[in-house]
């Protein structure tokens, strides 16, 4: 049985498709409050703190993303959640691929931001086994100092840097290191996006580093109903740094989906 997740579940009924939201690493379900405030008046928006992160239990060890992607469905079906759109950044993004393996029937469109789906190489395996083990060392503050401007961009606003170095330090190196480990074993995704047949949109921010804009290409040729939007004068969380551009994208992918 999964731990019992932390998670925010706004809007009342409505005939609208619900909306799940993802996080990625090392961040927890505040990284998509605009897209709750934003979507929360007009459908149910469900967005939990992944284990080991936010107000999550902590599991030590390693989190292979099947793991979160079956707490995910449990949740679901605790809160009697049946068809829905599913949205991830990041690492979140590929949760929401390793849902879709894993019961992507109820899935009715896909949201896949700054995220790609090629299974992990042997050098990334080492790379972050050993910023596992630095974490657990070290503590998040020097790693979140470090990365805090790849993550947004340098002229991010102020406040969406602090929100971000926020849930970064607030992060358990346990929960982080858990999750790293299992991402460094992560398989290839791209024979699953062939076979999505719901509407889908890929998101990238325009400057992001570590998901390049032709990553997001990537996707969108592989997945055969998608639509693809670049963010301009955003890094890897267009979402948080430009959040009017991306729910824009992301309230047309809605509407197609409950137009149905």
């Amino acid at each position: 049985m999964a731990p019992f997740l932390a998670y925010e579940d706004k809007g009342g009924d409505s005939s609208a498709t619900p909306l799940v939201l993802v996080h990625g690493h090392p961040f927890d379900r505040t990284m998509w409050a605009p897209q709750i405030e934003a979507f929360a008046p007009e459908r149910r928006v469900i967005a939990p703190d992944l284990r080991g992160y936010g107000a999550s239990p902590v599991v030590p060890g390693i989190t292979p993303l099947s793991r979160f992607a079956q707490d995910i469905e449990e949740l679901l079906d605790e809160l009697e959640v049946d068809g829905f759109v599913l949205g991830g950044l990041s690492m979140g993004g590929q949760i929401a691929m390793a849902c879709l393996a894993l019961f992507g029937d109820r899935v009715r469109g896909l949201l896949l931001a700054d995220t790609f789906a090629e299974p992990e190489t042997e050098e990334g395996r080492r790379a972050r086994n050993a910023m596992a083990d630095r974490l657990l060392a070290e503590g998040m503050r020097g790693y979140a100092d470090e990365v805090l401007e790849k993550m947004v961009a340098p002229y991010a606003r102020p406040e969406v840097k602090a929100h971000v170095h926020r849930m970064m330090t607030a992060t358990d190196p346990r929960g982080a290191a858990a999750a790293l480990r299992g991402r460094a074993e992560r398989p290839d995704y791209r024979p699953l996006l062939s076979g999505v047949t719901v509407p889908a949109l890929v998101v990238v921010g325009a400057d992001d580093e570590y998901t390049p804009v032709a990553d997001a290409e990537t996707l969108h040729a592989a997945l055969p109903d998608s639509a693809l939007h670049v963010v301009e004068g955003a890094a890897h969380m267009p979402n948080l740094e430009r959040p009017e551009e991306f729910d824009t994208a992301l309230a047309r992918l809605l509407a197609r989906v409950d137009e149905g």
